[in-house]
């Protein structure tokens, strides 16, 4: 097959893992880059032997690349993506999809018009961790899922990242920065979601950066630090969600669980591509791990963007789709609505899900005991 050129857009730190991951990628040949800055373009360009350093509209002209790597800031991730739509070429952007939800559907209905693909990260939930969770789920190893817990809790980035206002302005907080791992993790493991209720709010304001030139700074929090809400899912499944920037110490609350009639599923870091997976079947005073469905690395990041282009060859839709990074988008905006206007947010949006809810549990054991 030949490989589909691609050039990327935004050189920061992001950048190095997906140069990295797609060097030796069958399906895509990274051409060139670009970023405001040129001179960070040009040094992942020598880093990582690119031939080509454009700024954003050389890149854009190019005939030759067909495919955009979207690796901007998330507030510029819209408006790449319908730039690089309008110059005929199919786009895969970080998360989120957009900050607001109407340049989330300009985006999604362009790429409809144009006939071009349109994808998002996260696609850590094609990693090992959550497709084990999946295949457990659709095996009936818990039964039918009933309900769920997630949470993210943090206590922010400031401390670390010598960059970190975003982080506190509009599209940031932890629900736009972790809960796209989260809430595409639960789509893809539950199904659509139907309505949200929760509660927003900035519980901590006074923030300082913590490394690096901007060390002292006083940080302006614009946007929800704390969130906490109840989702109910189309398929009946109703979750108990928080994400937070607030907590100072430690908590050892579990990332995601899944509660069935038969039992109960301890799902790993979605965050991560791998990781363990537990069952404690109905009855049992035990957890038992689950074999995994398939290896996984630490950090394949790029999975989703190469499934992509193999769906594009192949003419099928693609899984870490637009379409599913929108209703994510739905969701994260529905918490904060919520709060506003006390009251449940009804989405608008769904998502074709693959899980199976009512499969008997296979003959073939795919646990371990633990």
């Amino acid at each position: 097959m030949k490989k589909m050129k691609a050039g990327i857009i935004g050189c920061g730190n992001i950048s190095a893992i997906y140069l990295e991951n797609l060097k030796t990628n069958p399906y895509i040949e990274v051409v060139a880059v670009a970023d405001l800055i040129r001179e960070r373009a040009q040094e992942r360009a020598d880093e990582f032997n690119i031939a080509n350093v454009y700024n954003v509209d050389e890149l854009l002209q190019n005939d030759e690349i067909e495919l955009v790597l979207n690796l901007t800031i998330p507030g510029s991730h819209a408006m790449t993506d319908l730039a690089a739509l309008e110059a005929g070429k199919h786009v895969y952007a970080e998360k989120p999809l957009a900050i607001s939800l109407e340049d989330g559907r300009k985006v999604i209905e362009l790429a409809e018009e144009k006939k071009l693909y349109v994808g998002s990260a996260p696609d850590t939930f094609l990693g090992s961790g959550i497709q084990t969770a999946r295949k457990a789920i659709e095996e009936g190893l818990i039964g039918k899922p009933i309900a769920a817990t997630s949470f993210f809790m943090g206590g922010g980035p400031e401390a670390w990242h010598p960059d970190p206002e975003f982080f506190y302005m509009a599209g940031g907080g932890p629900m736009f920065d972790m809960g796209p791992y989260y809430l595409t993790a639960l789509v893809t493991l539950l199904g659509p979601i139907r309505r949200i209720s929760a509660s927003a709010g900035i519980q901590i304001a006074d923030r300082k950066v913590g490394s690096g030139p901007k060390e002292g700074t006083t940080l302006r929090v614009e946007t929800p630090t704390h969130l906490a809400g109840t989702i109910d899912f189309a398929d009946g499944a109703i979750v108990t969600m928080i994400t937070s920037f607030d907590i100072r110490g430690a908590s050892d609350l579990p990332r995601i669980e899944i509660y069935g009639t038969a039992g109960t599923l301890s799902v790993p870091d979605p965050n991560f591509f791998n990781g363990e997976v537990k069952l404690r079947r109905y009855g049992q005073d035990t957890w038992e791990t689950v074999k995994p469905a398939f290896e996984s690395g630490h950090n394949e990041r790029g999975i989703g963007l190469t499934e992509m282009v193999e769906s594009i060859r192949a003419g099928r839709e693609h899984k870490a789709s637009g379409k599913l990074a929108y209703h994510v988008l739905e969701a994260m905006h529905a918490f904060q609505r919520s709060s506003l206007e006390g009251k449940h947010i009804h989405l608008e949006s769904t998502y074709d899900s693959v899980v199976t809810t009512n499969a008997s549990p296979s003959e073939n054991e795919t646990v371990e005991s633990h």
